[in-house]
């Protein structure tokens, strides 16, 4: 199993250029925020009664999931993707209150958005990761910001 380093520099080879890292941290939070949410969207079967049904859907358990893969990379970047996911969680239900059954079509449109974003940045870069190691990186991604926020303050991975 690869380290949370491992990872990181894995991804930053294709993250060099300074337009494209940036256009990352508006683009990566967004993504990961539009998934979540339009996964959020569908509820589990055995979901009933209102706390259950606002707080047990297939975004959930993608969250849970996706723990299982940060807490192999590093404690500290699965407690703050822990604290992100239960933030994107909180923040569809806010959003899911004001826009209801129409909040499908806002988290695509982000979602599109967002994509050709990565896209414009990957040109941009001149490298772009294989297709399977997009899906992998959809993990890596926010874990790499968290990553670049810890450096900033000082916390270790």
């Amino acid at each position: 199993m690869k380290t949370a380093q491992q990872w990181f520099d894995e991804y930053a080879e294709s993250h060099q250029n300074p337009v494209n890292t940036a256009v990352h941290w508006i683009c990566v939070p967004v993504i990961f925020y539009a998934i979540i949410s339009l996964l959020a969207l569908i509820e589990l079967p055995f979901s009933s009664g209102v706390l259950a049904e606002r707080w047990l859907n297939v975004g959930s358990l993608v969250i849970v999931l996706g723990m299982v893969f940060y807490f192999s990379m590093s404690l500290t970047i699965a407690l703050g993707m822990l604290l992100v996911s239960l933030g994107v969680l909180l923040l569809h239900q806010s959003l899911h209150a004001y826009f209801g059954s129409n909040l499908v079509w806002f988290n695509l449109l982000l979602f599109a958005l967002a994509w050709v974003g990565q896209f414009i940045g990957h040109h941009i870069e001149g490298k772009k990761p294989s297709f399977l190691k997009d899906l992998q990186f959809l993990l890596v991604g926010p874990a790499w910001l968290l990553g670049k926020v810890y450096r900033t303050i000082g916390l270790s991975l």
